[in-house]
């Protein structure tokens, strides 16, 4: 699977359960959680999915598997992060190591996807001019 694939489908499933958690917090009327909502849906929903369309804009990037291994620790951080985010807001203020690995993780994941952007582009390989024979 490619990068840009791998991306865009656990965006997707993070864009939902932020959603539904956003949805849940409206119904209830109960709005406690919005910190872990909002970090879902923009590091998991919308970052994830520009992630994703960098990769599909760079296909020698896309099958690579330092780039996939790039959107799967994004995606773990990411998960990470909200859980911690979402316990210390639920009132476990002794779950801020958790949301601090977190965001170790998606710093140094995009610390890998800077890489990828500013990286130099590869040289191609000419496999020689050949001349015609006179």
């Amino acid at each position: 699977m490619k990068a840009s694939d791998m991306a865009f489908r656990i965006a997707v499933c993070l864009g939902l359960i932020g959603m539904t958690g956003g949805v849940l917090m409206a119904a209830s009327h109960n709005h406690d959680l919005h910190p872990a909502h909002a970090h879902l849906n923009l590091l998991g929903w919308v970052s994830l999915f520009l992630l994703g369309g960098f990769y599909r804009m760079n296909p020698s990037l896309d099958t690579r598997r330092g780039a996939k291994c790039q959107v799967l620790a994004w995606s773990f951080g990411t998960i990470v992060l909200a859980t911690g985010v979402a316990a210390i807001y639920a009132g476990y203020p002794q779950a801020e190591p958790i949301a601090a690995i977190g965001s170790i993780i998606i710093v140094a994941s995009m610390v890998w996807f800077a890489y990828f952007v500013f990286r130099p582009e590869p040289k191609p390989v000419s496999p020689g001019v050949m001349a015609a024979a006179e």
